[in-house]
Parts: C-alpha cells; sequence; structure tokens
C-alpha cells in the first residue's frame, strides 16, 4: 500500500466531523478503514511507515495534524531519506533532508500557511518537532512489529555494534577524529592501494610503505579509511593547522603507544626506543602499522637525519604507511638500513585506469546518495539533457582524476553556481578550477579588494584564527569579514579552538594556488599591505597586553 490512501483516509475521517472520540478511537477507526490489523502492526517498512504514519497524524485530543504537513511524509523522496537515516541510526540526517526538501520544493510555502508562519525562514525551527515526533512514531510502530525473540536478539546485536563502535573510538586519537570522518565520507575505490599494501605487508617482516601522488589525489583519504577500518597508530601533518613538526609528532605516536601497549616508563623515549619496547608486546599474529600522512608538509629544519626522524632500522612486525606529493629524489629525507622500501605512485601509467574507475564510482556516490547535493546536481543534468553515464565519463575526465577537484565542482554544479556553463565548458583540472573560480569572483577587481585581505591574513598567519581576530587584523567590521568568509566557506576549514570558531586554509593545493598569484609576489605592495596590518595588530595587543600588567 502506498501512503497516499493513508492520508487520504485521515483527511476524510478528519473533515467528517465525528464528535468526542478519543485519540485511540480516532486511531482505530482510520486503521480499520485501511484494514491493517489492530493488535499487531506488519513487518515490511512499507506497512510501517504507514501504521506509524497512521499513530503520528492522531493528536492527544483525538485531532487530526494539519493535512500539508501529513503530504509531506508522502513524498517519495522523504520516505527514501528516512529509510536511509533509520537504518544507519542517523536522524540527524532525515531532519535536515526534509528541511532542504522544504526549502526546494513549493510545499514550503504551503506549510507556512497551514502552520501561520511569517516566512519561510521560521520553517527550520518549527518544523523540527514535527519531524522528530514522526522518526518517534515510526520507532515505536517498529518496535512493536517484533517477536520477543527478535527484540533480544536485535538488542544482542546493537550491544555488539556499541562496544565495536565505542572501541574504534577510544583507538582514534581525538586530534585526528573529526579530520578522519570527513576523509572517508563518501570514500570509495583505492582497493589497488590496499591491496598492494597488504601485499607488502605479507611478503615483509617490515618496512616502509610510501603512497605518492599529487595534490587532491586522495592521499589523506586512503590514510584516513585504513586508520579507521584497522585501528591504526597515525599522525595527520597538517601545515594549515601548524600541526606539522617532529616534536608535535613523537608527543602524539608516543602517547598512543604508550595507551594501546601500556608501556611503562616510556614518557621521554624516542620513536626507536618506544618501537623496540613495542614490538616484543605484539601478539604474533598481528603487526603495528603506525600511518602518517603528509610528509611534504613537515616543518623541519634541512639536515641528514630522516624526516619527522623516523628510524633507519625497524624492529620485526613493525610498519609505516606513509604519504607525501611527488619531489625531486635529492629531496628524499627517509634513509634505512636493511629494511624494505617501497612506493607507490598513483600517477604511475599502471594505476590510471584504476584511479579513474574510482573517481567516476566517487561521482556516482554523490549524483545518487549524497543528501546536499544529489537534487541540484540531477537538476542541472536534466535541463541539459545529459545522461548520467555521459556526465560521469566527462566529469571524471574533466577531474583529471583529482579527487579535490570533484569536492569542489560537484557542490558548485549542485548550487547553481554553473548554472550558465555547458558540461564541456566546465574547467579542466584542479588548477585551471581554482583560476576559474578566482576570475568568477572577480578577485582582481579593485572592489574585491577587502575580500583578498582577508584571505592573505589566513596565508600569512598560517594557522588558525578566528573571525574577530581576522576583522581586527584588517581593520574592518566583522559582520563583513563573516560575510567574505561564508563566500569562501568550501576552500576554508572551521574548527572550533579553545571554544572559539577558528578559520584556516582547507587544502594545501589551494593555499599553493593562494600563494601563486601576483598579488603575493614580494615587489606587489598588497602584500606589504596585509604584512603591515599584522604587525600593527601584534603591536596593539603587546600594548593591550602591557596595560593589563
Amino acid at each position: 500500500m502506498n501512503v497516499d490512501p493513508v492520508v487520504s483516509a485521515m483527511t476524510k475521517i478528519a473533515s467528517a466531523g465525528v464528535p468526542q472520540l478519543t485519540r485511540q478511537e480516532v486511531v482505530i477507526k482510520i486503521l480499520k478503514a485501511l484494514k491493517l490489523d489492530l493488535k499487531q502492526p506488519p513487518k515490511d517498512f512499507e506497512s510501517v511507515y504507514n501504521y506509524a504514519l497512521v499513530e503520528y497524524a492522531v493528536l492527544k485530543d483525538g485531532k487530526i495534524r494539519p493535512e500539508h504537513i501529513l503530504k509531506l511524509f508522502r513524498e517519495n523522496e522523504i520516505k527514501e531519506s528516512f529509510w536511509k537515516a533509520f537504518t544507519s541510526d542517523d536522524d540527524a540526517s532525515f531532519i535536515d533532508a526534509v528541511l532542504h526538501f522544504i526549502d526546494s520544493t513549493n510545499l514550503g510555502d504551503e506549510i507556512i500557511q497551514a502552520l501561520g508562519l511569517q516566512a519561510k525562514l521560521d520553517i527550520k525551527s518549527d518544523i523540527r518537532p514535527y519531524i522528530e515526533d514522526f522518526y518517534q512514531a515510526f520507532n515505536n510502530v517498529a518496535k512493536r512489529s517484533l517477536t520477543p525473540a527478535e527484540i533480544l536478539q536485535l538488542k544482542a546485536i546493537s550491544q555488539r555494534q556499541f562496544s565495536e563502535a565505542a572501541k574504534v573510538a577510544a583507538l582514534i586519537p581525538a586530534e585526528f577524529e573529526p579530520l578522519i570522518k570527513e576523509k572517508i565520507r563518501l570514500f570509495c575505490g583505492r582497493k589497488f592501494v590496499f591491496d598492494a599494501f597488504e601485499e607488502f605487508l605479507n611478503k615483509y617482516t617490515k618496512g616502509y610503505f610510501t603512497i605518492i601522488g599529487d595534490a587532491g589525489m586522495g592521499k589523506s583519504a586512503i590514510a584516513a579509511k585504513y586508520v579507521y577500518a584497522n585501528k591504526a597508530i597515525c599522525y595527520f601533518n597538517v601545515l594549515q593547522d601548524g600541526r606539522n613538526r617532529p616534536d608535535l609528532f613523537l608527543k602524539s605516536i608516543r602517547q598512543q603507544l604508550i595507551n594501546r601497549y601500556q608501556l611503562e616508563n616510556a614518557e621521554n623515549d624516542d620513536l626507536s626506543a618506544l618501537l623496540v619496547k613495542v614490538s616484543s608486546n605484539i601478539p604474533d599474529a598481528e603487526r603495528l602499522v603506525i600511518v602518517v600522512d603528509a610528509l611534504d608538509e613537515v616543518d623541519q629544519e634541512p639536515g641528514a637525519e630522516n624526516i619527522l626522524f623516523l628510524p633507519k632500522t625497524l624492529p620485526d612486525k613493525v610498519y609505516f604507511l606513509l604519504t607525501r606529493r611527488r619531489y625531486e629524489s635529492s629531496k628524499k629525507r627517509l634513509y634505512t638500513e636493511g629494511i624494505e622500501q617501497k612506493e607507490l605512485d598513483l600517477t604511475a601509467s599502471q594505476y590510471v585506469d584504476f584511479s579513474r574507475e574510482d573517481i567516476q564510482e566517487y561521482i556516482r556516490l554523490f549524483l545518487n546518495n549524497d543528501p546536499d547535493y544529489k537534487d541540484g546536481l540531477r537538476q542541472w543534468i536534466q535541463e541539459r539533457g545529459i545522461a548520467d553515464e555521459n556526465f560521469i565519463e566527462q566529469v571524471a575526465a574533466k577531474s583529471e582524476n583529482n579527487f579535490m577537484y570533484l569536492r569542489y565542482v560537484l557542490p558548485g554544479i549542485a548550487r547553481g553556481f554553473y548554472n550558465d556553463l555547458s558540461l564541456k565548458q566546465l574547467p579542466d583540472g584542479l588548477q585551471q578550477y581554482y583560476q576559474t573560480h578566482w576570475m568568477r569572483m572577480g578577485m582582481n577587481d579593485k572592489p574585491q579588494e577587502m575580500m583578498l585581505i582577508a584571505l592573505f591574513i589566513l596565508v600569512e598567519i598560517g594557522t588558525p584564527i578566528p573571525c574577530a581576530m581576522i576583522a581586527d587584523i584588517a581593520q574592518q567590521d566583522e559582520y563583513e569579514v563573516e560575510n567574505i568568509l561564508n563566500d569562501w566557506v568550501e576552500y576554508l576549514k572551521k574548527q572550533s579552538v579553545d571554544d572559539e570558531i577558528c578559520y584556516s586554509i582547507y587544502h594545501a593545493s589551494f593555499l599553493d594556488f593562494l600563494k601563486a598569484q601576483r598579488a603575493l609576489q614580494p615587489n606587489r605592495n598588497f602584500l606589504k599591505e596585509v604584512n603591515q596590518h599584522i604587525v600593527d595588530y601584534w603591536e596593539r595587543e603587546r600594548g593591550e597586553n602591557d596595560e593589563d600588567c
């Protein structure tokens, strides 16, 4: 049974105006009209959904909820979103999907009138209780549809899943948990990389395995996926956050090893000493894999030592999975004695076809499963009469096998940023994408100078800073700076530092692009102006601190 007869039956009973019926009497009346079992709810999703809609529709006083609210839950898109949220135990994603649906359809206007709201902006706060109530109604019906044996089985499964999730959460360092979760969102493919690393582990008793690739090829995502799936010890170098120094690396890895293997008297050990202690605690059937991402972003003085002072020798059953960009062999800073090193270059010709397939699958996931952007993408495609596979193949070709390109371009298409372009007119490759976006935002025009100043302050400071600090440095209104940051939100990383929202450049490739712009060259007065703003800010801060002393 689809939802339409359910809504029709409820509205018919509501319009009949039968007086003095209790809520239970109204529910029974509707269930009978729909020929649904009064005692035992059905087991299939469609029937449980309809049953829950009946119980949700009838209020405590026996009255029926507004018809437009019921129509909302009749929509197939809403049902699909609900099923995905329910099966993944993510009610927040269902709420977001409903709000997005209302924002993008005429139904929002109808609900405004039905609920007596003043504007569409009121919907997000006023509609949320309706959504939460339906989610709860479905949960209640679903539980009643189970037999006692099924309930016990479900409890056992839930407990195991909770225990496993708790274990994973406990083993992932809190400082990297947000980054890892973001990187593995919509992760797909890269099987050839994981297979090659597994072969390396099986072939050698210890060693270094390095994944090499250009900016945006998904190296950090591969590292994050391996860490999450295997509960590996890890460190993610992040240039933009200032989290890229050898001392910070050692401190984090040391604490993780102490916690994982219950090491004693190891608080001052260097990495080599730590690994020797750990090696005697590794069970026979297990290995220690330490994942280190973005070696190219490490801030370390030149010298003969290995990058991050990684050991030249390793105990048995100890491996490092490393990632970095390509660079000249003369700049290599990883020397070993008697242990195996292997490199996998994602740009190598033998991996091009594998990467293309992964890119196409990623686009397919975006197009069919992303709750925020799939509708906008499909509308853009349909307006141009493009077949799905043709869109996937051409965008994959334009991406040049670069996932960061897709992270920017696909949401841009969905939000209407490229409504004036055809498929062939989309930028080719990540660098051309940055240049195209730069020009379309008018960044070389005089009116955008404040926008340039805000971005280049982030470049020059080099660590996450709050909006208020950017405004103070630029001597501009904080509201105006916040609007600028919102305009560039997809290129920035927002994070909480000491309970304050701070901003930094999201990806090293965009940082490189900004540094390459003419305005950043030393002979330009603009760069001098930005640096002078920063100097003036620190002088003001010192003056205020002196007055407080």
